[in-house]
């Protein structure tokens, strides 16, 4: 009887084709000597009616008694109907990251991968995202099966992202164009956060069963607290008085004035088409916001603007491109010739933004309320059943924006507590009611004449 020992092993010979030494002790082990002379062994089983044969491994990383017990071990695996064969072929087959990445861009260009508020994402976040995949995720885990990530790996990518170690200049598509790819933490934040969503889709598809990226500590994003001061607000003013000087930079910086006195972001204001700027309701209506639809209250230097504008344009957009079929594409552009090497220059449009909503806050109004102004989702604006906005939130919107507006025009404000002033809410008040008095009494002689009539 033959049992497979290293004796047997070694004294086996090479042929001109394989073939197998069965062992006689355990049926179905044997070894398999290759016509190359490697060695290694199987094990040969009968299941659901079919003949698998399967590889334990080779020769010298086994030894004849460990092959021994691992198929004893299939054995009894097999007796209870699993079969590792076909396990075996599954794993070789296991997705990758990359074709996890792959699936997930398909979907997501279709639309099928829901963002913020449960809407597909939008073309500037694809955009994005299709970056961090490419630029870090692929990289550095695209040939790791997705089925064997742990959350060590993904913290090891995110400590390879923040030290720079996916940092690349490469080439665009436009004429000497050059993408500059430098990492850091705020880029490892965002990259592992999408890389998250990537698993939870992969968890959502049925590829695996959790997410090994719960959990990962990642370091927190810088918060944006760049904000104008007052003496700023006056330099900026100064900035775009002279650059309307210029012909070419005109438009530019009557968007930036409009950014500055509505708190919008910078592509809803750029983007902004005459079907959303409601000046009757002193008001824009976005269509499509970061938050979907959204009505935002606006001051009424921003409404006599508007007005203005209106007549001396035409066709869909506030801000047309030189065509009139499109949105002013130059922004950008003009944006950084306007500030570069002014005292502004670290400045970007959201500044503008966050800086309205200070302004509000040392104004003295609220969080909810300067939520509103500037279209956050907690602002509860943005439903489709409000038609008329509260008179409260123009008065806000009054308010702030006819303060930055003084600012940009140069003005020195001694005291910035308006909305609490006493005396101007006395003032307002006393309007209000004599207003409301008129009324009544023109509604009483009214129906004195009729009487009488």
């Amino acid at each position: 009887m033959t049992k497979i020992t290293k004796r047997v092993v070694d004294a086996a010979d090479t042929r001109e084709k394989d073939y197998v030494v069965w062992d006689d002790e355990l049926p179905g082990f044997g070894l398999r000597v290759f016509a190359s002379g490697k060695r290694s062994y199987v094990i040969q089983y009968r299941l659901a009616g079919r003949s698998r044969r399967f590889t334990i491994g080779l020769h010298g990383v086994w030894t004849p008694e460990r092959a021994r017990q691992e198929a004893k071990a299939l054995m009894g695996r097999i007796a209870q109907g699993e079969d590792p064969a076909e396990e075996k072929q599954l794993d070789h087959k296991s997705i990758s990251v990359k074709e996890l990445c792959d699936l997930y861009l398909a979907d997501l260009r279709a639309g099928l991968i829901l963002g913020k508020g449960g809407r597909p994402k939008k073309p500037g976040t694809i955009v994005s995202d299709i970056g961090r995949i490419h630029r870090h995720i692929v990289p550095l885990l695209g040939t790791r099966r997705v089925k064997d990530l742990t959350k060590p790996d993904i913290t090891k990518a995110m400590k390879d992202i923040m030290a720079g170690k996916t940092r690349l200049v490469a080439k665009t598509r436009k004429l000497r164009g050059k993408s500059i790819v430098k990492g850091g933490a705020g880029t490892a934040t965002r990259t592992i956060g999408l890389f998250g969503g990537i698993l939870t889709y992969a968890v959502e598809a049925g590829i695996i069963g959790g997410n090994p990226a719960h959990g990962v500590r990642r370091p927190k994003d810088n918060i944006r607290a760049r904000r104008l001061s007052e003496a700023e607000y006056r330099v900026l003013g100064e900035m775009l008085k002279e650059a309307a000087t210029n012909e070419a930079y005109q438009m530019t910086s009557e968007i930036i004035r409009q950014i500055a006195l509505t708190g919008c972001r910078r592509a809803e204001m750029v983007a902004l088409q005459w079907e959303e700027a409601d000046t009757a309701s002193s008001c824009l209506r976005l269509i499509d916001s970061k938050e979907g639809r959204s009505v935002r209250p606006i001051g009424l230097p921003a409404v006599e603007y508007f007005e203005k504008r209106r007549k001396e344009t035409s066709g869909d957009y506030v801000f047309p491109s030189r065509s009139g079929d499109a949105a002013f594409g130059s922004f950008p552009n003009h944006w950084k010739k306007i500030f570069a090497g002014s005292p502004l220059a670290d400045i970007t449009p959201h500044v503008l933004r966050h800086s309205f909503a200070s302004v509000a806050n040392d104004l003295g109004f609220t969080e909810v309320t300067i939520a509103a102004l500037v279209g956050h989702a907690k602002g509860s604006v943005t439903s489709n059943y409000i038609h008329t906005l509260d008179t409260a939130l123009i008065m806000a919107a009054d308010t702030i924006s006819g303060y930055i507006q003084g600012l940009l025009d140069g003005i020195e404000f001694k005291q910035t507590t308006y909305a609490l002033d006493r005396d101007s809410r006395k003032a307002a008040l006393a309007r209000f009611l004599q207003k409301a008095a008129a009324s009544a009494e023109d509604s009483a002689d009214s129906e004195e004449q009729r009487i009488a009539a």
